[in-house]
């Protein structure tokens, strides 16, 4: 299991520096000066050329790119065009936000996916199996920014019974585990969870009805195994896949949450890069970018080593 682990770190350091890569190139490619948004409109071209080298948009990509990753590598992501603020300390404080919403959203749809999808295997080609289905499709077809603006119409503004916006009272974007922030965490939270309750649910529900279909399973019930017996069997089949699906999931929606976050005012990444993006902040945006990048990383090797555990089978092969 160590070896497999290892070898997986291995996997993970080139597709690491490729992301980095990336991250930095696409914010370079852009039309546009970043730079214009904070120098004045009359500024000599001697302003300008400090401002660049301030910068150091003064110096060819390949030498800004080696510096750009030894200051991240040190922790350091640069210095917020817009605000003068140290990006790492904005990132970071968003990030945290982020990680709790996906989280929380995750886990419901994790919850209510896998029990549809598993009603839905076990009980297939019936009504419930299609009542199953027709909320799984649901959940993957309806457009979640506009499931978050009816949530909000409903249930803040008609009924006023949640808040609308922000992660806490008066907008507060400091996170707290009591009843007064979590309030403000329940309507984004399950507009987000919409999506991979959908995708969880008709994954599970073929997993569901191709291990019920398996020799074994009609063994298992010709040696007089009980329901419940069964059962466990398929959740322990069925369990590395799931497992997967919700680990990519999570992923998604760490670095796709920005319409959500938009609607609600929720102080996390998504948030961040719409601002950096109409600001045109490029080290804000180079940032949360790569950090976005860089949890998606190692979300998909804690779940190759999780489904390890779970199926020693994969280490095998």
């Amino acid at each position: 299991m160590l070896r497999y682990i290892l070898k997986r770190l291995l996997y993970v350091l080139p597709v690491a520096l490729g992301v980095s890569i990336v991250c930095f190139l696409l914010v370079h490619i852009t039309p546009g000066d970043p730079l214009t948004a904070i120098m004045p409109i009359d500024a000599t071209a001697e302003q300008q050329a400090e401002m660049r080298a301030a910068y150091g948009f003064d110096k060819p990509l390949p030498v800004q790119y080696a510096i750009w990753l030894g200051k991240v590598l040190t922790g350091d992501l640069g210095t917020s065009i817009a605000t003068g603020r140290a990006v790492a300390s904005d990132v970071m404080r968003a990030v945290g936000n982020t990680i709790i919403l996906s989280a929380v959203a995750t886990l419901i749809g994790f919850f209510f996916g896998c029990l549809f999808g598993f009603v839905a295997g076990y009980y297939r080609d019936t009504l419930l199996d299609r009542a199953a289905s027709i909320i799984s499709v649901l959940g993957v077809s309806v457009p979640h920014y506009w499931l978050g603006m009816v949530l909000v119409i409903v249930f803040s503004v008609q009924m006023n019974w949640l808040p609308a916006t922000g992660a806490g009272p008066g907008g507060s974007v400091d996170w707290a585990w009591d009843w007064v922030h979590m309030r403000h965490l329940i309507l984004p939270a399950i507009t987000m969870s919409v999506i991979p309750m959908g995708v969880i649910a008709r994954t599970v529900r073929a997993l569901v009805a191709e291990i019920l279909s398996q020799e074994f399973i009609l063994a298992l019930a010709a040696k007089g195994l009980t329901d419940r017996g069964i059962f466990a069997h398929v959740v322990k089949n069925a369990a590395p896949t799931a497992l997967a699906v919700m680990g990519l999931q999570l992923g998604y929606l760490l670095g796709g949450s920005i319409l959500i976050e938009t609607v609600f005012s929720w102080p996390g990444t998504g948030f961040l890069l719409n601002a950096a993006i109409f600001q045109r902040d490029l080290p804000l945006l180079q940032g949360t970018i790569l950090v976005l990048a860089m949890f998606f990383v190692a979300l998909n090797l804690l779940v190759d080593v999780l489904q390890t555990a779970l199926d020693p089978r994969i280490q095998r092969s």
